[in-house]
This record gives C-alpha cells, sequence and structure tokens, in this order.
C-alpha cells in the first residue's frame, strides 16, 4: 500500500552520503502547507525549537576528554532541567560513518552506551549530532510529536563548529 503526501504532513528525511572515502548523516524536516497557509502550526515550530535547544545543550556538553557518556549524561540533566523531553545519539563520522570514535547514547540506550561510550571525545574530530524530541502539538489534538535532527559538527580546540548551518526553519512544500 503507497502512502500519499498530503497538505499538513510532516516529512522526515535521514540521509548519508559517502564521497572520497568520507561520510555524512543529516536529517531534515519539512511541513506540506495547505492552500492558504504560509507557515507550520506554532506547535511543530515549538518542537523545532526545542529541538535546536537540545542541539545547543548537547553542543555544551561535548568538551574534550569527556567519555561519550559524560556528554551524553550532561546534555540530558541540562534537557531536562528546561523541560525537554529529548533523546541524544550522537556519533562520529567519517571514513566509518557510525564506526570509530566514542557513541554519545544510542536511540534506545540513554542510560549510557557501555564500551563505545566509554571512550573520550577529542579535538579535530567531526561527530553527527544527532537527536530528537518529542512534544505535543496542540493544533493537531495534542498530538505527540517526534522530531529528529541531525547535523555535521567538528569538535576543535575552539569548541564545535557546525559544518554545513542547521535547520531553524522547517523547509516548506506546498
Amino acid at each position: 500500500m503507497h502512502e500519499v503526501v498530503r497538505p499538513g504532513d510532516l516529512l522526515h528525511c535521514d540521509v548519508g552520503l559517502s564521497s572520497l572515502g568520507l561520510r555524512t548523516d543529516n536529517q531534515r524536516n519539512a511541513y506540506v502547507l495547505h492552500p492558504g497557509e504560509t507557515a507550520p502550526p506554532e506547535g511543530l515550530r515549538t518542537a523545532l525549537a526545542a529541538a535546536n535547544r537540545l542541539q545547543e545543550l548537547t553542543v555544551e556538553a561535548f568538551v574534550p576528554g569527556r567519555t561519550g557518556n559524560e556528554v551524553l549524561f550532561a546534555a540530558r540533566a541540562a534537557a531536562a532541567a528546561e523541560g525537554i523531553d529529548g533523546d541524544v545519539y550522537s556519533h562520529p563520522v567519517g571514513f566509518h560513518g557510525h564506526g570509530a570514535g566514542p557513541a554519545i547514547g544510542q536511540w534506545d540506550e540513554q542510560g549510557g552506551v557501555p564500551g563505545a561510550g566509554d571512550y573520550p571525545v577529542h579535538p579535530d574530530t567531526v561527530y553527527a549530532l544527532e537527536l530528537a524530541v518529542r512534544r505535543p502539538v496542540p493544533e493537531w489534538g495534542g498530538q505527540c510529536v517526534r522530531l529528529g535532527l541531525e547535523e555535521g559538527i567538528a569538535l576543535t580546540g575552539d569548541g564545535v563548529e557546525f559544518l554545513g548551518g542547521r535547520q531553524t526553519e522547517f523547509l516548506l512544500l506546498g
């Protein structure tokens, strides 16, 4: 059975590219506008703002020398303190995609990742900052939406740099 994309739909794309032996991993979200609509419902925009805030909190937790589990715990504690219901599951990218280096949570391992989460993060490395938030959308009768984001970041001696910008607004279709 084929699903039809309709006005009012939230679309999510998770894609990785490989070139010259290097890999990327990104996620984007789009909203299909109803006729006459110019923006997604406020509840969706609030969810995206919460996901962006979780990105900021996770970036603040990316401190060279911390283990992946320590980064995870710091980001989740900061999110909980702000009332953000989310999961962090970031990982290194490069030659191996989801390969060599510390795991910073997994979608189903928010209490730490034994082994892979015990390795430290190092400067001059690249990660996929991957996470998701859950938020009710009042315009949809309070339906809970899970909104995932994923961006390439570089951890340097000066901090974290977003390599391709970050999604702060929905892609609009219509």
